[in-house]
Formats: structure tokens, sequence, C-alpha cells
């Protein structure tokens, strides 16, 4: 399934320097961060900005588990792919708990130099990942639960998928707290 009125050949080159752009920027804001930067609250989340960092990385940590679930969902009649959405919908109050936990656990471990290079052997694997996918398979289609994460739509393509690590990177860069007095 392809979505509507969607027409040429999928901006490979696009979703390679947003992948760029976020690799790059979540290494200053990694080295910038002094360590009472790192254990202040964030900016509407309940994560310090050490988590919050985790979280953002997580992001991308998503997007090489989703792949397989668009290949396969995508390929399922439309319906199916729309009750697993809403099956994932019913269990959005676990997801946001796990989420949290795992985000407090993970910057509790993984941080500094070691989740830079967590992110960039993740971008590397999604960077491979994209140049060997077919247009068919970017262009395939499956329904995403919607409770789950304000960058998910209803319907998203493996291609937005691809891109949903950025888009995830960015909502959450404007929470963190680096180099301020505040919250």
């Amino acid at each position: 399934m392809t979505p509507q009125g969607l027409t040429g050949p999928v901006d490979r080159q696009r979703i390679h320097e947003e992948l760029e752009r976020s690799r790059e920027a979540f290494h200053a804001l990694v080295a910038q961060a002094a360590p009472h930067d790192l254990r202040r609250r964030s900016s509407g989340t309940r994560w310090s900005n050490q988590q919050l960092l985790f979280h953002m990385y997580f992001g991308y940590l998503v997007v090489r588990r989703l792949r397989p679930i668009v290949r396969v969902v995508g390929a399922m009649p439309p319906g199916s792919g729309r009750s697993f959405a809403r099956v994932l919908d019913a269990a959005h109050r676990p997801f946001h708990l796990i989420n949290y936990l795992g985000s407090c656990g993970g910057g509790a471990v993984v941080r500094g130099a070691r989740l830079t290079r967590w992110f960039d052997r993740t971008v590397e694997v999604l960077h491979r990942g994209l140049d060997a996918e077919t247009e068919d398979a970017l262009r395939r289609t499956t329904a995403f639960p919607t409770t789950w994460d304000p960058c998910f739509r209803r319907s998203m393509t493996l291609a937005e998928v691809y891109r949903y690590g950025s888009a995830h990177f960015e909502h959450h860069r404007h929470q963190l707290t680096l180099g301020t007095t505040s919250p």
C-alpha cells in the first residue's frame, strides 16, 4: 500500500542529511553538558537532561525496531494494520510507563562518550538500512498508535518511519535545559 499522491522517488538524501544533522547536534549537546546540567530537570518532562538525552537516542532505536513491523504489518490487509494500531493504542499506559522508566534507567547507565558511540552506531545502521531499501518498501504504509508519540500519525510510510527519529529528536531537543539557570 502506498500513500495517496506520492510521486517520484523517496528523497533518501534528505533523510540521510536529517540523520547527520541530528548526529552532529547530539554530539554537541553531550559535549557541552556539564555534570550539573545533566542533573537538571528538563522543561516539560519528568526527566533530567541526562535522561532526556538518552530518550532522544532511544527514538532512533525505536526506528530500528519499527522497520520490520512496517514491512510485516504493511503487507497485511489494511484492516489488520488498523486493528494492530488500535491494540497498541489501548496499551498506551503501560507503554508510557516503560518508556519513562527505560529512559530513567538508560540515562543512569549510558552517558557521555558511550552514549554518543551508541548513537553513532545506531545512525550508521539506519543509513545502511535506508540505502538497502527498495522504493516499494519505503512507500509501504501501515497504521500507527497515535497515543504513543506526538510524532506518530495514523498512517506512516517506511520512509516516514526513517524520518521519525529526527522528528522525535527535534521535538525533545527544545525541552533540554542545558546551560540554563532554570527550570
